[in-house]
């Protein structure tokens, strides 16, 4: 038998030291190896095997990392499903039970420096309820329905890819109005104001075949600046109603108004800095002066029209505004309303067909509901929840349709047409009764009433 076999005394006592935890920094997630000492850890760190595995974690660290980060949370959360599945319990007695397996996964090889940091992270993803004390970091597990999961997921994908989506369309079309721009600047079109403001500086080239510049410093005469002026001002004129006619699809027509508005001022101003420096005459002071009369009175028009159009477009925004919020919607949780349980998973826990209150909303259509018997805190996708109708003069909200987020008080019901009797006590129709459809009105909470807004009915 060999110095080195499993029945040697010294086999025997390598074995006995090493049975229980050791110490976690002598510990080399990499290759599973635990060290008794630090003497120990050294070597292994110089040792080939270790050298190897250090070498292939250098390629890509983070997908590492996150490996090791998932098998650690899918591990603990397992433990606490199976040890803990109803129950408030300290993170570190949960954490300590987690650790007996020697085979664990090590929390120092994972994205959390500290169990506290992992605890928040549960907190934040939703998975655990968590609160902190004097005594430390309590986790109490929510419970989600496997269906419900698969849904989110599912909404989730689906949502990024819509954003995905819209991104890549937003791409394409900015490239379509940056090449229809350099089309027409290739063209010689001139561009509108607000093009010029968005088109980035560059630097100007001639080509060597181009004939060269010629400045001109005749002064024009008076009787003809005016005459120009007034052709731009009945350009202007034409150019008026298209462009607020244009206005609404096209995002070129303010900037061509703007344009327009500008040109009758500016041939005046030429036509006058041209008479006072080069001629006094009667004749041409009058030209001058009717030019600047023209101008003003097409500046005036065009600003009549201007303001025509942003009353048209604040009008138009209103009534945009009133539609989208007399329209149902898909959704209807809202935190401080009492709901009855209808998920049938639920039913060997106690909790089918019993109520809760809303306390929190995930994504709009998953609700964290605290049962009223226990104080339980679940998580229901809305298709397994219903309204609930409070006697006569409890405090409900409208949770959809024309009035929702109104709290009022239920005056009266009618159980043949399945209709709640609501006096209104928030919003534009303050003080009106009104009938509404029992899924359009849920029962409030005291706490949620006792802020204002509706009497308040028993749980």
């Amino acid at each position: 038998m060999g110095k080195n076999d499993f029945l040697t005394p010294k086999a025997i006592a390598n074995r006995i030291k090493s049975k229980g935890l050791q110490k976690l920094r002598w510990y080399c997630q990499l290759c599973q190896k635990q060290c008794r000492d630090e003497n120990g850890f050294k070597c292994h760190q110089t040792s080939e095997g270790h050298r190897r595995q250090m070498e292939l974690f250098g390629l890509n660290a983070g997908r590492v990392v996150a490996g090791y980060s998932e098998e650690f949370e899918n591990a603990f959360m397992e433990h606490l499903r199976r040890a803990h599945p109803f129950s408030r319990v300290l993170a570190k007695n949960v954490y300590n039970e987690y650790i007996t397996d020697r085979h664990h996964v090590h929390m120092n090889s994972t994205r959390w420096l500290t169990l506290t940091e992992f605890v928040k992270y549960l907190g934040k993803s939703g998975q655990c309820k968590v609160d902190e004390t004097e005594k430390g970091w309590y986790i109490t597990l929510i419970h989600k329905d496997p269906k419900m999961q698969l849904e989110e997921e599912r909404r989730n994908k689906r949502t990024e890819a819509e954003r995905e989506d819209e991104e890549r369309h937003m791409a394409q079309l900015q490239e379509q109005i940056e090449r229809a721009k350099r089309a027409r600047i290739e063209k010689g079109e001139p561009l509108s104001e607000e093009e010029e403001d968005d088109e980035e500086a560059h630097v100007l080239q001639r080509d060597e075949n181009e004939a060269p510049i010629a400045i001109s410093l005749a002064a024009p005469k008076p009787l003809a600046v005016a005459a120009a002026a007034g052709a731009a001002a009945a350009g202007a004129s034409g150019a008026g109603p298209s462009a607020a006619a244009g206005s609404g699809p096209s995002s070129a027509a303010p900037g061509l108004a703007r344009a327009a508005a500008r040109a009758p001022a500016a041939a005046a101003a030429a036509a006058g800095a041209a008479a006072s420096v080069f001629g006094d005459d009667d004749d041409d002071a009058a030209a001058v002066a009717a030019a600047a009369a023209a101008a003003a009175k097409q500046r005036s028009k065009m600003d009549e029209v201007m303001k025509s159009e942003l009353k048209e477009k604040e009008r138009a925004k209103s009534n945009a505004g009133a539609s989208d919020s007399g329209r149902r919607l898909d959704y209807w949780l809202h935190t401080g309303i009492v709901v009855k349980v209808m998920a049938k998973e639920l039913k060997e826990h106690g909790y089918y067909k019993q109520k809760g209150v809303v306390e929190r909303v995930v994504d709009r259509y998953v609700g964290e509901v605290a049962m009223l018997g226990d104080g339980t805190v679940v998580r229901v996708d809305q298709a397994h929840l219903e309204t609930v109708i409070p006697a006569p003069g409890g405090a409900v909200l409208v949770v959809n349709g024309q009035h929702r987020g109104c709290r009022g008080t239920l005056e009266a019901i009618n159980e043949a047409k399945f209709q709640a009797q609501v006096r209104l006590g928030e919003g534009p129709a303050r003080g009106r009764e009104v009938w509404l459809e029992y899924e359009d009105v849920c029962k409030l909470d005291k706490d949620a009433t006792s802020g204002g807004g509706g009497g308040g009915g028993g749980r």
